[in-house]
């Protein structure tokens, strides 16, 4: 009844061209001398004084309370947001069922 179609491919149309001749080329191994040994960083290391230390803790600590009162500030808007819709549904569903009840 419904049997699906096999595509065929179509004869090439138009100007074949013949596949290019690839040539065989040599391969030259060259002898590898071993890796030079790696250097060693002339960088400075970090070296942490008490002053330091004091202003990472500080500046750590506000940006912890400051991440923390955004997400506060975001959970008190939709827990506002939350009740200020439930408020406006038993507005809404009381005056409803008023307008029912009086016909």
């Amino acid at each position: 009844m419904l049997r699906p179609k096999i595509p065929t491919m179509p004869n090439p149309t138009g100007l074949i061209t013949p596949p290019a001749v690839v040539e065989p080329t040599t391969v030259v191994q060259h002898h590898q001398s071993p890796a030079p040994a790696p250097q060693v960083s002339s960088r400075p290391t970090v070296q942490l004084t008490p002053g330091s230390v004091l202003a990472l803790v500080g500046g750590g600590t506000a940006v912890v309370l400051v991440v923390g009162a955004v997400l506060v500030s975001m959970l008190l808007a939709v827990a506002i947001t939350g009740a200020s819709v439930a408020v406006c549904a038993l507005v809404i569903r009381s005056l409803i069922t008023a307008d029912v009840k009086r016909r």
